[in-house]
């Protein structure tokens, strides 16, 4: 079967679809689409051009709409005036791009509608596929590029290369993204966008924030309505997103790969496909975006997520002074309140004392475990419970038996010092041998022991990029290299162990990302675990990820000299993945009494915590309090998180001054509901309307509200 006979029917199979993605309006001229947003794009003198991305357009309009005319894919080079996407240097030295239209093709993956837009270059051998994903169930879309160096003889430089553009008619608009540092991660920003370009951007694969961005009209807040523009990047390396407004108001949204201090030498023949960029619209304001990013992780990127189980960590009880029986006796206590997932910590490997030694020698430490590890897992699965541990595979201290052997395995210069963050380089896993040793410490780690959960830390900032064993014209390749080799260690790992669930972590929060969490299961949001300071790390995070993916967890830390209860700790835990970090073996009956009772009551609710449709109905940032309420897809349940921040009180009546009442939302308005077992029985719509009593008073105080449908 020839390929032209197979995009012909791959064409005609769309054509038969009532429910095209993805239409030809007429020769040349394209209408992508999602259950509320239409983007309209098409070739104009030879050239790929956006007309329109905004609220779905329907009927005859659609051919028809159009904002403006914007370069869909801009080069540096024929015509260029603004932000490039593709940049590039030929063997003449010629630094311009002149690209145009060459052919297109429309697909099917799983299920969704690709098209594929060839351009080419007017006389070099470059050529250059403006791709897209629909994805109507999700409101969003997908856009990458692949690039390909079609000549015989001589290398393309390429010197930058972003992922997309969107492109917004002239109007005043406000950016919110998420940024961070240790300890405070996930933060909301909102700023004005001028004239001028707002670059968000992560340099040294650490971030504290995400390529989380929202656009919308100045002035429209509102959580629940108004225009939103957003998209986030799939991309866990260094990159960036510009927010150009130009001298005529129109704002340019562009992002990929930072390229900065890196170049693509494409050699004959050679090929590269571009971290993807989603992107989508509602006029139903911010909480709708978090809805739809959840949504899209769970069932597209992880695409269908695995149970996350009650997880207990050993690091803020052990430190690095593990043993087998001492993790036993932790065990007792985990398995008597109801922990599913036991986890050792760092301290476990071959010389591993303290965070000067050991790292990249991923074998048991036989001083701590003589007998290694397989008699405490198995004493731990009899206790009913499964095993994970902590690695932190792309690090390597000079103290190791790797590092010796192998000093040449880090990134660093000639003639330049080897500069140590935490007493640790970071391994190049750019190259190939690197990559080989840690597939197999990793597989053979996992081939040998029942292990069910691998913490993956990342702790260090990248410091002096060198790959001096590389061909001088790949050295600068290095970032996006590294990047793609360690998606395909842990693309590999998974595909050997699909029982094992992966966590991301980053010193907390450092590398959050849609790009790992199509690979990783979980994420650690942050090292900083006052319960206070989490529910704004929590409410930030969930603007860009799914609760299912937030591990979250109770522990002794106090940054703010409060007296915290343990029942606020867990309740604050409890909307996400829970997790316990505390010492338990010191807990007296009453604390392993309330252990027991909140982690009952979060196996009950955690199909709705996890799978649930998230409303954030009050902001911590705007408000002396946050709800996180958590719906059932048809509206038959519901879990409410309510926590106070602080508390302003109305001198006159001695009442807290915000929030009297709590209004739910996603209920069915004809349903009758019972609250918390009362005997008293509400509509729907009178839940969502008229409210109830928001009756929880004192800071640092917190109450979970259960509402059911009766039958």
């Amino acid at each position: 079967m020839n390929n032209r006979f197979v995009i012909l029917l791959s064409l005609f199979l769309v054509s038969l679809s009532s429910s095209a993605q993805i239409s030809e309006l007429s020769d040349k001229d394209w209408m992508l689409e999602t259950e509320t947003m239409s983007y309209r794009i098409g070739i104009r003198g030879g050239r790929l051009n956006t007309f329109y991305y905004g609220p779905k357009v329907e009927g005859e309009e659609k051919s028809t709409v159009r904002w403006n005319e914007f370069p869909e894919v801009p080069v540096r080079g024929v015509g260029a005036w603004n932000s490039p996407l593709v940049e590039a240097v030929f063997k003449d030295n010629v630094r311009d791009l002149d690209l145009k239209y060459h052919s297109s093709e429309l697909l099917k993956e799983e299920g969704y509608d690709v098209l594929r837009i060839l351009l080419k270059d007017s006389y070099y051998p470059l050529s250059v596929y403006a791709c897209y994903r629909v994805l109507p169930n999700h409101n969003l879309m997908e856009k990458w590029l692949e690039v390909a160096n079609i000549g015989k003889r001589d290398d393309i430089l390429i010197e930058n290369l972003q992922s997309g553009a969107m492109w917004l008619p002239a109007s005043l608009y406000e950016l919110t993204h998420l940024s961070g540092s240790l300890g405070n991660e996930f933060q909301p920003q909102t700023t004005l966008l001028t004239q001028g370009v707002k670059t968000i951007q992560s340099r040294d694969f650490k971030s504290y924030g995400s390529s989380y961005f929202a656009v919308r009209p100045r002035g429209e807040h509102d959580e629940f309505s108004g225009s939103v523009w957003f998209g986030q990047l799939l991309y866990s390396g260094t990159w960036r997103m510009d927010f150009e407004r130009l001298s005529d108001g129109a704002l340019q949204i562009s992002g990929g790969i930072r390229f900065w201090d890196s170049w693509l030498n494409l050699t004959p023949g050679e090929s590269f496909v571009t971290p993807k960029i989603c992107f989508g619209y509602t006029q139903n304001g911010t909480s709708e975006v978090s809805q739809i990013f959840a949504s899209y992780t769970r069932e597209v990127l992880q695409q269908g997520s695995k149970h996350r189980p009650v997880i207990y960590n050993s690091w803020y009880a052990t430190g690095f002074d593990v043993n087998e029986d001492q993790q036993l006796a932790i065990a007792k206590v985990a398995k008597e309140i109801g922990v599913e997932m036991f986890v050792i910590d760092d301290g476990w490997f071959k010389g591993r004392v303290n965070d000067r030694g050991g790292l990249g020698d991923w074998t048991v430490d036989k001083n701590k475990f003589p007998n290694g590890l397989k008699p405490l897992i198995k004493k731990i699965n009899d206790m009913g419970m499964d095993f994970g541990i902590w690695v932190e595979p792309e690090m390597v201290n000079p103290d190791s038996d790797l590092y010796r052997a192998h000093p040449d395995w880090i990134f660093y210069f000639p003639n330049r010092p080897k500069t140590l963050g935490r007493n640790q380089s970071m391994l190049n896993l750019a190259r190939e041998d690197v990559f080989q040793y840690l597939y197999k410490s990793l597989s053979t780690l996992l081939r040998e022991h029942n292990i069910k959960y691998l913490k993956w830390d990342m702790n260090r900032h990248l410091t002096e990029p060198g790959w001096p064993s590389a061909p001088t014209k790949k050295q600068r390749e290095v970032r996006i290299r590294y990047t793609e080799n360690l998606y395909r260690l842990v693309d590999e790992l998974k595909k050997e162990f699909p029982n094992v669930l992966f966590e991301t972590c980053s010193s907390g929060g450092g590398r959050v990302d849609l790009g790992m969490l199509s690979r990783m299961d979980v994420a650690w949001a942050s090292d900083n675990i006052d319960p206070l300071d989490r529910i704004y790390i929590q409410y930030g995070y969930l603007s860009a990820f799914p609760a299912n993916s937030m591990v979250s967890w109770t522990g002794g830390e106090n940054w703010h000299d409060m007296n915290y209860s343990l029942n606020f700790r867990f309740d604050v835990a409890m909307s996400g993945v829970l997790g316990i970090g505390n010492n338990i073996i010191s807990w007296k009956s009453d604390e392993i009494a309330i252990a027991k009772e909140k982690i009952a009551l979060y196996k009950e609710i955690r199909p709705l915590v996890h799978n649930g449709i998230l409303y954030r109905l009050a902001s911590p940032f705007e408000s002396t309090h946050s709800i996180l309420e958590y719906v059932s897809p048809g509206g038959e349940e519901a879990v409410v998180f309510c926590y106070n921040v602080s508390e302003k009180i109305d001198v006159s009546t001695r009442c807290p001054i915000e929030k009297k009442r709590l209004c739910f939302k996603g209920l069915n308005p004809d349903g009758i509901y019972q609250v918390d077992n009362s005997d008293k029985k509400y509509s729907g719509s009178y839940l969502m309307n008229t409210g109830i009593d928001y009756s929880l008073h004192g800071i640092c105080k917190s109450k979970i509200i259960r509402v059911k449908l009766l039958k």
